[in-house]
């Protein structure tokens, strides 16, 4: 089984949603967040990772690239 999230910084902290499970974490940094959701996600479906040892877990992060031209440059 798959458990995806979607994960983006809300100003303040760092934010994970499941996307097909119903689990929301956040952490101030994004290493910490990675953490949080390993930790939801081991909680969430104990049950299922006693009867079949492993999950994986599918992350989709919100990133924002800032692109500028050169003023000089031609094209």
């Amino acid at each position: 089984m798959v458990i995806m999230f979607e994960t983006y910084h809300d100003g303040e902290f760092w934010c994970a949603r499941g996307i097909n499970h119903d689990i929301f974490t956040n952490a101030k940094t994004y290493e910490k967040l990675l953490k949080n959701i390993k930790e939801a996600v081991a909680l969430h479906f104990e049950e299922e990772i006693e009867n079949k040892g492993t999950l994986d877990i599918l992350i989709m992060s919100e990133m924002e690239v800032n692109f500028a031209s050169s003023s000089g440059s031609k094209r």
